[in-house]
């Protein structure tokens, strides 16, 4: 069996597609590679943010549903998302950086040996920053050439999800027979779960914990991760895998810029494994990455519909100069 490559992407739900344009775009220097709409709901944007070419295992993105109600964390939940930087003095600097922008965070602890960040955004959104550099494993991504933030200490990519759970025994067994990761290290109620390579890239950070409140999805919550397969036929194989063990999934779906597959594999946490390609890039150049409203073939013939549905967001990056932030 092909083991899942890592995580692909983590999807959220946002209050305001302007406003986590602007928070992704100028305060965590993550480039918005494309601007599209949820393909099951086309009056709702869909925003991913990425590294400097939209590389899988790099993108965070975002629904805005009209109308929800915020979210509340609790158990039975995504509960946060990392991202990779390249050094633990990268983190220095983002701390300076949140100081300054006034960005709620912790301060710089560790866990399972390695030094992080948390944060969070205007809808109480968690995050946060991971040092790869004790770091082995999926290699990470590129960080946005022409951000504002300085290379050295830039975004790469994203890093291990965090799952809160109630029911731990079942959601190991889960994770251990289903999807073929292994735990391999354990601090307190929380358990280190790794696939293929391993490292921060294909990591799972499950949190044992029955005793909060059941969470509710909103806006401020995530709605699903995914992990990386290389292409169509290891999709395929991992469908008939997921549902060997009488566990539902949707079937392959095409999502134009990947293919996908999603399934429940706990009470309100649903996983998607999607493939590497083909990406970003097949209807927009490099330098204009996601300054255009992009839809899937699919869709195009609606492009009239859903341009007056969903408001114009100026995206436009490429005329401007970002300047480097210290």
């Amino acid at each position: 069996m092909n083991e899942l490559k890592g995580i692909h992407h983590v999807t959220a739900i946002t209050s305001s597609a302007e406003k986590i344009y602007d928070f992704f775009t100028f305060v965590l220097g993550m480039r918005l590679v494309k601007k599209t709409v949820n393909q099951d709901d086309i009056k709702t944007y869909h925003l991913f943010f990425a590294d400097d070419a939209g590389n899988a295992g790099t993108d965070m993105t975002f629904f805005d549903f009209p109308g929800i109600p915020k979210g509340v964390h609790g158990t039975n939940e995504i509960s946060k998302t990392s991202f990779r930087v390249p050094s633990d003095a990268a983190l220095e600097y983002w701390v300076n950086r949140f100081d300054r922008l006034e960005i709620n965070h912790t301060g710089i602890t560790e866990q399972f040996g390695k030094r992080t960040l948390s944060f969070i955004d205007f809808d109480e959104q968690h995050y946060q920053l991971i040092s790869d550099e004790h770091n082995n494993g999926v290699e990470s991504g590129t960080p946005w050439q022409n951000g504002p933030i300085p290379l050295e200490y830039a975004i790469t990519g994203l890093g291990p999800i965090f799952v809160r759970i109630a029911n731990f025994p079942h959601f190991k067994e889960m994770m251990e027979k289903v999807l073929l990761f292994r735990e391999s290290a354990q601090e307190g109620s929380f358990h280190l779960f790794e696939v293929g390579e391993g490292g921060n890239g294909a990591q799972v950070i499950v949190e044992d914990n029955p005793n909060l409140h059941q969470a509710q999805q909103g806006f401020g919550t995530v709605h699903h991760a995914a992990f990386r397969v290389e292409d169509r036929s290891v999709l395929e194989e991992w469908d008939k895998r997921i549902r060997s063990f009488r566990i539902p999934t949707s079937g392959f779906i095409d999502r134009f810029f990947f293919g996908s597959l999603y399934s429940r594999v706990a009470p309100q946490i649903l996983f998607e494994y999607a493939t590497d390609g083909p990406g970003f890039m097949g209807d927009e150049p490099y330098e204009t990455l996601g300054e255009k409203l992009s839809l899937p073939p699919f869709l195009e013939g609606k492009r009239e519909q859903i341009e007056k549905m969903v408001r114009p967001i100026d995206t436009i990056r490429s005329t401007k100069k970002i300047e480097k932030e210290y």
